[in-house]
């Protein structure tokens, strides 16, 4: 198969869908690999680096989609790339399709099949193409509420883990998956007074026995969140509904009831945020205030880092875009937990919770794959 791995054009994306060692694995296994020349600039990657790892070097994304069987990416195709796509061809990125009707419809249209990151599953129930991204984001949470608690940032002028004799902020993580574990390690790190909310009575077990005490847990009722946010001096929202947009957790009408200048961090952006104020930032404009409470929603939070970003992407995604490039459609219907990836095939919605948010008729992937 040939595989294409364009240059991200996303605002401040600066990952790549396959670094070098990813291309050998691939030309390893008998495809033809193809990036855009600069594709990898972002991590460190020289065309050279590409070349010598066996891939060919093309210049324009226009050739990478054109002549591609499958293409690689990080971030959900742009309204450009949408266009670009053609039935037959096979999209393998994040997708976040949920809150993202203008993506949908041009995936729709373009006929291709579109596999997203996000919902391919393991045999224990997890994410393992969306839990890299889920540790990276979880700890770059804690960093980023450090620096929009700066007062030269708007913030109320706190340090995250206090000094002797000066109490510690006060951090409130609602959800308890991957993202607000990470995020939890990295704030009790640092000394903060940290607490994590959830619905899960044996993940609040689990958090309990490898945070030893050093977090409180809390279950996650609606009691229980109000009392949290008011008293916190930065909130991390870090729910996840599998492929469905994000529940709002906070209202606006609770921001009267925080403190001043205190930080809500919204990793859940990308599945339309679990803030009713929220709203997609940028890395060059992470932050803004409404009702005097400082926002940070970046919707790639991880691209700013992105050498780590994509080497950790890439050891995860690496065996099931080898079962794809190898299998073609096949792999789909081989794999159940790689079929759980689909989004889309050939015009039609095959993820439920996608269709549901969208208020648009789906089918079924094994439906989709049998037609």
């Amino acid at each position: 198969m040939r595989v294409g791995v364009p240059k991200e054009i996303k605002v401040e994306e600066y990952r790549v869908g396959l670094t070098p060692a990813s291309v050998r694995e691939y030309v390893a296994h008998g495809h033809d690999v193809v990036v855009q020349r600069g594709a990898g600039e972002g991590i460190g990657s020289s065309d050279e680096a590409y070349k010598a790892a066996g891939a060919t070097i093309a210049e324009t994304a226009d050739e990478i989609f054109a002549t591609s069987d499958m293409i690689v990416k990080v971030k959900e195709p742009q309204p450009a790339e949408w266009t670009r796509l053609r039935e037959g061809q096979i999209l393998f990125t994040y997708l976040h399709l949920a809150p993202d009707a203008a993506q949908t419809k041009g995936l729709l249209a373009s006929g291709c099949t579109a596999v997203a990151y996000e919902t391919v599953t393991d045999a224990h129930g997890g994410l393992p193409l969306l839990a890299p991204m889920s540790e990276v984001a979880g700890r770059l949470a804690i960093e980023a509420a450090g620096a929009a608690l700066r007062k030269s940032a708007d913030g109320m002028g706190k340090l995250i883990g206090g000094v002797p004799g000066v109490a510690p902020a006060r951090i409130a993580v609602i959800g308890g998956g991957v993202v607000g574990t990470h995020a939890a390690r990295m704030a009790a790190g640092l000394g903060a007074d940290v607490t994590i909310l959830d619905r899960s009575l044996p993940r609040l077990r689990v958090l309990d026995d490898i945070f030893l005490g050093r977090v409180r847990t809390r279950y996650a009722t609606l009691e229980a969140i109000d009392e949290e946010i008011v008293a916190a001096d930065v909130v991390i929202g870090a729910v996840l509904v599998p492929g469905a947009s994000a529940p709002k957790l906070v209202s606006r009408k609770q921001l009267a009831h925080m403190k001043r200048r205190a930080v809500l961090v919204d990793v859940a952006i990308d599945q339309g945020g679990c803030f009713e104020t929220s709203k997609a930032t940028t890395h060059q404009a992470p932050t803004y205030l409404v009702d005097d409470i400082v926002h940070y929603c970046v919707a790639n939070m991880p691209g700013a880092v992105p050498v780590t970003s994509s080497h950790a992407l890439n050891h995860a995604t690496l065996p099931f875009g080898l079962a794809l490039a190898s299998k073609g459609l096949r792999a789909l219907v081989e794999d159940p937990h790689l079929r759980a990836g689909l989004n889309i095939h050939r015009g039609r919605i095959t993820n439920r919770a996608v269709a549901e948010s969208q208020k648009l008729v789906g089918v079924t992937a094994e439906e989709a794959l049998a037609s």
